[in-house]
């Protein structure tokens, strides 16, 4: 009986961890679920917001399209879910690090924490970088193009897609100095080559750039120019997160 001990211990506290995780879950989803109800009455003027760049720069007269019979009513239904989880993305992050974090060494979560905040901080400053900065001169660029006699008369699902594709993008092309700060703790790299390094992260920032912006040269130096800094910052945070961290490496051992 006592050999089953160990057992029973094992299985008790799996359970009390697949417990805690669905509390985590039913909490992220309940948020989630507040902030779409009380943005669903909006959802046709977050679409119109979110159109703006592109309306705005439309020829006279010339303006969005419903290819499909219901995308009127799902088009702006997508967008208020899309904008409900950004919102809340704090939320179901913090749901995720109060599940994960006991399990944490001291030092890693003085590392963790930080990371964690930055690269939410830093996703928002993308898509604001994007929405604000490149989709207008993308699409200055797009409509001063468009071939006489022809109509730009863009679908309005089409057009959602393109946004969120983005947003995300440039949120996770902005995640730059997380990244660079993650493969400095986890060994890939150190401060020397990130030093010696600068050159490549030029060329491929202005590689990714060229690959993930439209098609012009604007958006893409928009981009680039960023992710270079971003990059330097990256080096700033190696040497400001990883030296405390490596204080406290035999503890973890």
């Amino acid at each position: 009986m006592a050999a089953s001990d160990p057992d029973l211990n094992l299985q008790e506290g799996l359970f009390s961890h697949l417990l805690e995780l669905r509390s985590r879950l039913i909490k992220a989803i309940l948020a989630l679920a507040v902030v779409l109800a009380a943005l669903v009455p909006f959802a046709n003027r977050l679409y119109a917001w979110l159109a703006a760049p592109l309306v705005s720069r439309l020829p006279q007269g010339a303006h969005l399209i419903a290819t499909e019979v219901a995308s009127p009513f799902i088009t702006p239904l997508k967008l208020a879910f899309y904008a409900a989880l950004f919102i809340t993305m704090p939320v179901i992050l913090y749901q995720l690090w109060a599940f994960v974090s006991p399990g944490l060494y001291k030092h890693e979560k003085r590392l963790a924490r930080p990371l964690l905040v930055a690269a939410l901080v830093l996703f928002y400053i993308g898509c604001a970088f994007a929405f604000f900065l490149v989709l207008p001169a993308a699409f200055r660029f797009l409509t001063a193009v468009t071939p006489q006699g022809v109509e730009m008369m863009t679908d309005i699902t089409h057009y959602l897609d393109f946004v969120m594709l983005m947003f995300f993008a440039f949120g996770l092309c902005f995640e730059v100095p997380v990244a660079v700060v993650v493969l400095a703790a986890v060994g890939v790299v150190d401060l020397d080559k990130l030093r010696k390094g600068r050159r490549y992260a030029v060329v491929g920032a202005f590689a990714i750039s060229a690959v993930v912006t439209p098609p012009d040269i604007t958006s893409m130096i928009m981009l680039a120019i960023p992710m270079c800094f971003l990059y330097e910052l990256g080096i700033l945070a190696v040497r400001w997160l990883l030296k405390p961290a490596t204080a406290d490496a035999p503890s973890h051992s």
